[in-house]
């Protein structure tokens, strides 16, 4: 039936409304200048209030305030995270996004032209425009050669979170101990994963044959072995129909008038994606540096609002619920996860040491939001759409508190004795960004391992990656048709 739908989805109008594009979604349930010291404290002030709503390009610290104030802080302990007292922690399974990074070479060309536009500008024209005027001064420093690298500020956010992880399971992480380490092929990633190995010191044991990182694309990047993802939702532009119905849409005209104004520019001379990308430049300015850039003097909390939901629909059209193929493509990982737990059970049943405790995979923002929803983590009532704004200002999907830079879901296998029945014997818990996930079979923050496994019984026997991603037996250059 699925398949079907995605038949008529590919041979149909382009419009976001018509129920062909529908088809291929998952159904539903139901005045005077400041002084110089003034303009800097209200540009920190700007900062703070931006700060939450960079959505992908948020600092870890966004979700860990404490982090601000000691890297090394485990926080405050959660309530009810306690374990029975006779469980002792057997394997580890760490699925981590990349640390903090430089924008992209596209990212850094469009920042460029709009600082360029600026300068531009006639001197009579700047003098009566205080927000172009300092933006025009400010140093375009970015060069495309960095293009998506880590910064030193992610190889920093690597090196804490190993250290953090380590505290928090000193058994697993004790000297001798085998640690797995693989990476997606990307520069960034490659880089955090040696950072997050620096972190751990030299009192972890590495076999000679880990001096490497492992890359694993197969695992890290699945989304680029989809073929029906490929075709179907990243390199076809119906898919991202309503991010696009968004752009043109009335919430983002009034931020899109807002910074023309301040800038002195007609509205005619700027689009959506410039001004996102002079968001974006905010973020980074925040992210990299730990500064206030002159960038985020154009908004206002209510702007960043827009744009965070502007990210958001990006991400869950093309990451999450947006369509089934974005999470089923990721069963290949999740069924991953479950082999290597059932091998430590195995090994742990037959009194033999766990031959992976430790594995540790660095990936992209990618590789977590389809896991995340194929496990069924933070989905709303309703799909975010371009005309729901203001419905969805509670919703769940909010791409900045899931996967921000350094994002990190853990899954923690437990083997406990002095337990009632021999279900009870092996037992899970997840972490995201190092707090407890409620499980939706229980509601607690602890499984038994057998429960999990039952709970997610279709996904573990029935999600096959080959037949997912098989492209519909349709003519693909309709395609290029919509």
């Amino acid at each position: 039936r699925r398949r079907e739908g995605e038949r008529r989805w590919l041979r149909s109008a382009s419009s976001c409304g018509s129920p062909a594009v529908a088809a291929m979604a998952p159904r539903w349930a139901a005045a005077a200048l400041p002084s110089a010291a003034l303009l800097l404290l209200l540009l920190a002030v700007a900062s703070a209030g931006l700060s939450g709503y960079f959505g992908t390009k948020s600092r870890y610290e966004e979700v860990n305030p404490h982090l601000l104030r000691d890297p090394l802080s485990l926080g405050p302990a959660a309530a009810g995270s306690r374990l029975p007292a006779a469980c002792a922690p057997l394997q580890l399974r760490a699925l981590l996004r990349h640390g903090t990074r430089y924008p992209t070479a596209g990212q850094i060309r469009r920042l460029g032209e709009l600082h360029a536009r600026l300068l531009r500008r006639p001197a009579a024209a700047a003098a009566g425009c205080s927000a172009a005027a300092d933006l025009a001064a400010w140093q375009m420093w970015y060069e495309e050669s960095l293009d998506g690298r880590l910064a030193p500020q992610g190889r920093r956010d690597m090196e804490h979170l190993a250290r953090r992880l380590a505290a928090r399971f000193p058994a697993l992480f004790a000297a001798r101990r085998r640690l797995v380490l693989a990476s997606s092929s990307k520069h960034r990633c490659l880089q955090s994963g040696a950072a997050f190995r620096r972190g751990l010191g030299p009192s972890l044991s590495l076999g000679s044959d880990e001096v490497e990182v492992e890359v694993n694309d197969s695992l890290m990047r699945f989304f680029d072995h989809c073929a029906k993802f490929v075709a179907l939702v990243e390199e076809n532009d119906t898919a991202m129909c309503q991010v696009n119905a968004f752009k043109e849409g009335p919430e983002m005209r009034k931020v899109l008038e807002k910074v023309a104004s301040a800038l002195c520019l007609p509205v005619e001379e700027l689009n959506a994606d410039l001004v996102q990308v002079a968001f974006l430049a905010c973020s980074y300015e925040l992210a990299i540096k730990n500064v206030t850039s002159p960038w985020c003097s154009l908004f206002s909390e209510e702007d960043a609002k827009v744009l965070e939901y502007l990210n958001d629909l990006k991400q869950y059209w093309k990451r999450g619920y947006g369509y089934d193929i974005n999470s089923r493509s990721s069963c290949i990982l999740f069924q991953d996860i479950f082999q290597h737990l059932d091998k430590a059970v195995e090994e742990s049943k037959s009194s033999k040491p766990i031959s992976s405790p430790l594995i540790v995979q660095v990936g992209h923002a990618e590789t977590l939001q389809p896991l995340l929803a194929l496990m069924g983590f933070f989905k709303d009532d309703e799909p975010l759409k371009a005309n729901n704004y203001v419905r969805q200002m509670h919703r769940k999907f909010r791409s900045g508190r899931i996967v921000p830079y350094a994002a990190n879901l853990v899954f923690v296998l437990y083997h406990c004795d002095q337990v009632k029945t021999s279900k009870e014997e092996y037992q899970v818990q997840m972490l995201l960004n190092e707090k407890l996930m409620f499980f939706h079979h229980s509601n607690e923050t602890i499984s038994t391992y057998a429960d999990l496994k039952d709970y997610y019984k279709d996904i573990l026997e029935n999600c096959h990656f080959k037949e997912e991603c098989a492209l519909p037996k349709v003519n693909i250059t309709a395609v290029d048709e919509l």
